[in-house]
């Protein structure tokens, strides 16, 4: 199966705060928020969600297609994904705009607060995925993750046109939605990924009863931090799927995107959506255990059995 990664691509500024950030918040000032947050770290890495989700996919042997828009300062970053084995055939670069910025700080519970600058990712409206997969006829399955809205409305409606499966992940952009967006970036889905707070942003903005989401859906994925994920399917049980036991934190950011690497990767394989959920949950171990979102690979976990869970199959 040859799969399309279309979304963000980024630069991402990571910090780490030495305390709680909802310390910091005043109960009877919440109308006059003015916080300054001194951090210890700065980690600046490669990153944006299609990219996060190519590179994994790229580690475990795939060669992804990865669609959207970077600025002319990508080129450092993509002679490194196409090291990697990431198609960078279908991206645009944009002459006047830098590759979007992520900046986040992280704090000892692990809650972030973070900003987005999408800089090029403005003009992803501009790539007609039409005609990209008319040229790349091999693309089996397309995940459509966090963009310009405007782009990933385009991008649905041509999978739909060209009758190629999608994944519908509209993750962080689901603050911007309103209800007729996300019913027709859901509509018809191969698979929906939400982790549990954009699963209620979901139900809360449409109306939608999960019933309602699952008829459809094919599958539901549900991210749920330290405690899993949860697989969805109309007429079956939901199956919960823990997450990797006695992992160390060490930065969560890309973690949703890294399991979503390994979900894809076992699907490709033609495994049933659980071993898929399962391939996840390793991958996103290793992603938890690094600073950065494109910096473990599948032997940073020091683990055989997180290998042997990434090999759909055994």
């Amino acid at each position: 199966m040859r799969i399309a990664v279309t979304g963000s691509v980024a630069t991402d500024h990571l910090m780490t705060f030495p305390g709680r950030i909802a310390d910091q918040f005043l109960p009877d000032r919440l109308d006059r928020v003015s916080l300054s947050f001194l951090v210890d770290t700065l980690e600046v890495r490669d990153g944006g969600v299609a990219a996060n989700i190519a590179y994994g996919l790229a580690l475990l042997g795939h060669r992804p297609l990865l669609i959207a828009s970077v600025g002319t300062d990508f080129a450092e970053y993509g002679a490194r994904l196409a090291a990697l084995g990431v198609d960078l055939s279908a991206i645009r670069v944009s002459p006047t705009r830098h590759t979007a910025r992520f900046l986040c700080t992280t704090d000892t519970d692990g809650n972030q607060l973070a900003s987005f600058y999408p800089g090029a990712m403005s003009e992803a409206p501009a790539i007609d995925l039409a005609a990209v997969l008319q040229r790349k006829r091999d693309v089996d399955l397309v995940l459509i993750g966090a963009d310009a809205p405007e782009a990933m409305t385009r991008h649905t409606r041509a999978c739909r046109s060209m009758g190629v499966p999608f994944v519908a992940d509209p993750s962080q952009q689901l603050a911007r939605l309103d209800a007729s967006q996300i019913d027709e970036l859901v509509a018809g889905a191969d698979h929906l990924f939400t982790n549990e707070y954009e699963r209620e942003l979901l139900l809360a903005k449409t109306g939608w009863t999960p019933d309602d989401v699952l008829a459809q859906v094919s599958t539901w994925v549900t991210t749920l931090a330290e405690k899993g994920s949860r697989v969805e399917q109309t007429g079956r049980p939901p199956a919960e799927v823990p997450a990797v036991p006695d992992t160390t934190a060490v930065d969560p950011t890309g973690v949703g995107d890294a399991f979503r690497a390994g979900y894809l990767s076992a699907l490709a394989a033609g495994a049933d959506p659980v071993r898929c959920a399962r391939s996840g949950s390793a991958l996103a171990a290793l992603a938890l255990g690094e600073v950065g979102t494109q910096t473990y690979t599948p032997a940073s976990g020091g683990s055989d059995d997180l290998v042997t869970a990434l090999t759909p199959g055994r």
